[in-house]
């Protein structure tokens, strides 16, 4: 029998099988059930599923129908982003969402123009223009919430009833408040265009009577900036900024090559003109040339005689004057030149003659541009060089500090009329101090702690798997492979038999009381050998 057991590829034979009773196998089946289920379950329990966003919240009243719904539904689902989204696992999340779309949900906390799709019959006028000025709302804070930097917004309109008398017209205003994602801002541009859209879509409402705030109580829709009032233009501020960035790095970038990017450190202080010129200057200068341009020209004559003829006589200097047009002039009469003939005139006769020249005029219209520099103040300082073989740092040269002065100057623009001023400086730079970045409790480390989460899983699971083992199949699985017990010793009443059981010997001297006696106590012995024997009898017997 031994022998068997070690030639079987299979520690456990069948023989030891039969030895265990029918509790020990129940307590086996029971134990590798109970062994499966644990590993399945703790390989379940330690696999987490992928989880998805399925909604993410922006009215808490949706967010506690959304949960109702899938309670209802015994979906699993967990919370995210502080509470402001639901996740589910990722394989049910496209049916989820379907299945709370046909419920209505989310609604968004806002109610649009659906409002007036289930309108009764009967309802009072009033009703409908409460429920108008409700849709009204829910649209226009949904058309905000579409901005990227608005997390949520809710619209308060006062629309008056409209009058007859002008006095007692009362204008329409409008409230806006916006709840802003985490470390998001709105700019000027943006709440104008708020504003706008607001007032836009409002009859009557004056961008002026429209107020948006943020949560934290802030008016953000100021119609004067104090700034402005001030003098002082946020924007111009900025490209004051982006002006004096944009020296410092030409500064740095033409010095780097020589002494290491990590070596100088530049800084620019610019004053810039935003003032806005408009001028019209008109200047008037003397006409310098003599054959300039004749404005108007009169001749007056006067006289109690008339002048006497001069001139050949004939018909060329016997005509009458030419009429005057303008610019009057009196054109030489012809033959009346100087030259021959008789010259003079009476005593009593005068003639005056005046002449307007144009006048030499200029017109300058100049428009001075905002943003122009008036003066610039550098400061540059540069670390000493390192040379090899030597443990310190050592400073620079006067030619190399007047190399990098020159350099600067020309990046920058050097101009002595306009007041600019450089300064080089040339030292050692201290090493940065490091950031002592204090300790995080254990329990504040969120990685650690999903960690010790994870192996707090698999120790649970390990610690039901080793008792199961200990406690149900260890005992079984010794029992097994365990050697089978060697046979009784062979009393003087008992011989092996040809086929290898154990059988009275037939001793004829004995009575039938020794003989059953014997029978039992081999029974007690070994019951499965005489039950093997009992059978063998039957099947003998059936066989004859």
């Amino acid at each position: 029998m031994a022998e068997d057991v070690a030639a079987s590829p299979f520690p456990i034979s069948m023989d030891a099988l039969n030895r265990l009773s029918a509790r020990q196998k129940m307590i086996g089946m029971v134990g590798a059930a109970l062994l499966l289920s644990v590993l399945i379950g703790g390989w379940l329990w330690t696999k987490d599923p992928p989880y998805s966003v399925l909604f993410s919240i922006q009215d808490e009243k949706d967010g506690g129908q959304i949960v109702a719904a899938l309670q209802q539904q015994n979906i699993p689902y967990r919370f995210s982003d502080g509470g402001h989204s639901i996740l589910v696992p990722q394989a049910v999340v496209h049916d989820t969402r379907l299945k709370l779309a046909s419920q209505g949900l989310p609604k968004g906390g806002l109610v649009g123009f659906e409002l007036m799709e289930s309108q009764k019959i009967g309802v009072s006028q009033f009703a409908e223009q409460v429920n108008y000025q409700r849709a009204l709302e829910g649209e226009l804070a949904r058309s905000i919430q579409s901005l990227a930097a608005v997390r949520g917004a809710r619209i308060h309109l006062a629309i008056p009833k409209q009058s007859a008398f002008l006095r007692d017209d009362t204008k329409t205003s409008a409230s806006v408040l916006v709840s802003l994602h985490a470390g998001r801002t709105l700019e000027p541009i943006q709440v104008a265009g708020i504003i706008n859209l607001v007032s836009s879509s409002v009859p009557h409402l004056n961008p002026l009577n429209v107020s948006v705030i943020d949560q934290e109580g802030k008016l953000i829709s100021q119609s004067r900036d104090p700034l402005r009032d001030a003098g002082l233009d946020p924007s111009q501020l900025k490209f004051v900024r982006e002006v004096e960035s944009n020296y410092v790095k030409r500064i740095e970038a033409i010095l780097a090559p020589l002494v290491g990017a990590r070596n100088v450190r530049a800084q620019v202080t610019a004053d810039l003109d935003f003032s806005q010129i408009d001028q019209v200057a008109e200047s008037y200068k003397p006409n310098p040339n003599p054959d300039g341009a004749v404005r108007s020209q009169q001749t007056a004559e006067s006289g109690t005689g008339s002048p006497q003829a001069i001139g050949i006589p004939g018909a060329l200097t016997n005509q009458p004057p030419v009429p005057a047009t303008a610019p009057v002039t009196q054109p030489a009469v012809p033959g009346a030149a100087t030259g021959g003939g008789a010259a003079g005139t009476a005593q009593n006769y005068a003639r005056n003659a005046t002449i307007n020249y144009e006048v030499d005029k200029t017109i300058r219209h100049t428009k001075g541009v905002p943003g122009t520099v008036r003066r610039l103040s550098v400061a540059v300082v540069v670390n000493h060089k390192s040379e090899a073989g030597k443990p310190k740092p050592i400073p620079l040269s006067a030619a190399e500090i007047k190399q990098i002065t020159d350099l600067s100057r020309e990046a920058m623009g050097f101009s002595q009329d306009r007041g600019d001023t450089l300064n080089v400086a040339n030292a050692p730079f201290t090493a940065p101090e490091k950031e002592v970045v204090p300790d995080t409790p254990i329990w504040a480390n969120a990685e650690l702690m999903a960690t010790l989460k994870d192996l707090l899983k698999y120790l649970l699971v390990g610690a039901g798997l080793f008792w199961v083992w200990t406690r149900l199949l260890k005992p079984i699985v010794d029992k097994l492979l365990e050697p089978p017990p060697p046979p009784p010793p062979m009393d003087d009443e008992m011989e092996i038999g040809a086929d290898g059981l154990p059988h009275l010997a037939h001793d004829p001297k004995k009575s039938y009381e020794d003989k059953l006696a014997a029978a039992r106590e081999l029974a007690k012995q070994d019951p499965k050998a005489v039950a093997i024997m009992i059978k063998e009898w039957m099947d003998g017997g059936d066989g004859k």
